[in-house]
């Protein structure tokens, strides 16, 4: 296996469960709370904006979650995907570290949104949901749930933020392909819309916002249901089918990796490569999870770990997760899929007791990793997964230095293909870093409640 390039599964591999974490991990996840109330929140809280069967996803304690058979024939389309032998970049690098990736990129929407979008449209379509709103950074989820939506018979509304809107509106032309109908957020479409304009009119729009405008169309409407791609327990659980795929291919390349490493904005990326080796660690192996986020919303590496609401207007539960604050607007960066407020509580806990690493970079040094990756192994990364990329090298790098032979595998959860105006911007010299600087920080974390 030593020269072996790429590792490949067969479609009787796809994975017949999820994994659910939660069943292993010490400490019970703090409860989602009700936001007027306070108290915790139950099944019938949740209830106008998800159908039954994901609500009791969220809250299992059950190892393993079947996937339907509907799930997996759409599954079937771009699943297994390939791990790949980043052996070109390692000869660039001069490391003698070994450096695996996993590639999402081959789903219809090209990225590894579509494993969690599928099923819950599913699982939408059998509880009767006619629509299913949501929101939308960059693109890839908004994309993913169109494409869902339509293999199951259901209306997609995508509520997109401003800022992606405008750099990218091939991704509103993907949208619309699948049937969607794309609104740019902040919209005059509903009363979080237009509270935001009012105190903005140029608001950039930013995920919370977004969300705000998704939520209240869904809780307005007892046809139309409410869909997030990542954050919830329930859509991380979804993204498991990769790390297993991945456990089985790195067994065929030698052995499990000694680091994994995934790009966060809200925790699906990270959690669907990562999970299923997470029994590994607890068992003593010597593995490490590696989180990484950009430096302009770096929720993990400067937020503060408590509870939060999931939208910019407060209507959603309050989550404990790490938080920036939910009025918290992000600087339009090109890796809109990192922008979010706040982390996944899932991931956020795992952070918080040490089980993964978190670390932050600028965009201009994932872009320097990117156009070297490109260069090497021909692909051209999605800004988002640029963040796992140079942590990788970094690793990789340190392995040079000391002479280590580590295994690295990182998450490449998407193709650049949409995103060429930001490789414009970078090539031009006119990509710009910002790190998120503590007054700002300080400002939004005002609005975290006091609970």
């Amino acid at each position: 296996m030593a020269d072996q390039k790429k590792f490949l599964l067969n479609e009787t591999d796809i994975p017949k469960r999820w994994y659910n974490v939660q069943a292993d991990l010490d400490v019970p996840l703090a409860p989602a709370l009700h936001p007027g109330t306070g108290q915790p929140a139950g099944p019938d809280d949740f209830a106008p904006l998800f159908p039954m069967d994901l609500i009791m996803q969220e809250v299992s304690q059950d190892r393993w979650i079947d996937i339907p058979e509907p799930v997996r024939d759409v599954y079937r389309i771009w699943r297994p995907t390939p791990l790949f032998r980043a052996t070109g970049l390692e000869k660039a690098l001069g490391t003698p570290a070994k450096i695996f990736y996993k590639y999402e990129g081959g789903s219809p929407a090209g990225s590894h949104k579509p494993n969690t979008a599928v099923a819950q449209a599913y699982y939408n379509s059998i509880a009767g949901t006619k629509r299913i709103s949501t929101e939308t950074g960059a693109g890839q989820w908004g994309s993913a749930l169109s494409f869902a939506c339509q293999q199951f018979g259901i209306e997609a509304k995508v509520f997109m933020v401003r800022a992606s809107f405008d750099q990218k509106p091939y991704r509103k032309s993907m949208m619309q392909t699948w049937g969607g109908t794309v609104t740019a957020s902040p919209s005059d479409e509903t009363n979080a819309g237009r509270t935001i304009l009012e105190g903005d009119p140029e608001s950039p729009g930013s995920l919370g916002i977004a969300i705000s405008e998704a939520v209240e169309v869904a809780a307005g409407d007892a046809d139309t249901k409410y869909s997030l791609g990542s954050v919830l327990n329930h859509v991380l659980m979804h993204q498991t089918v990769i790390g297993q795929e991945a456990m089985q291919q790195m067994e065929m390349a030698g052995g499990l990796p000694d680091m994994v490493i995934g790009c966060a904005g809200g925790g699906s990326n990270l959690a669907g490569i990562a999970f299923p080796f997470v029994p590994e660690k607890l068992a003593g192996r010597d593995i490490r999870f590696i989180a990484v986020e950009p430096a302009a919303a770096p929720s993990l590496t400067k937020g503060k770990f408590a509870y939060d609401f999931g939208d910019a207007i407060g209507m959603t539960p309050l989550l404990k997760m790490h938080t920036l604050g939910h009025t918290f607007v992000p600087n339009p960066i090109h890796a809109g899929g990192l922008r979010y407020h706040g982390m996944a509580p899932l991931v956020s806990a795992m952070a918080d007791a040490g089980l993964i690493e978190a670390r932050s970079y600028n965009q201009t040094e994932c872009f320097d990793a990117a156009v070297l990756f490109a260069s090497t192994e021909g692909i051209i990364p999605a800004p988002e997964p640029t963040h796992a990329l140079k942590a990788a090298i970094d690793e990789a790098l340190i392995c040079k230095e000391t002479g280590e032979e580590k295994s690295i595998l990182f998450h490449l959860c998407g193709h650049g293909h949409l995103d060429l105006s930001a490789y414009d911007n970078y090539f031009s010299g006119n990509m710009v870093d910002y790190a998120l600087p503590p007054e700002e920080i300080a400002a939004a974390m005002e609005s975290v409640p006091q609970i």
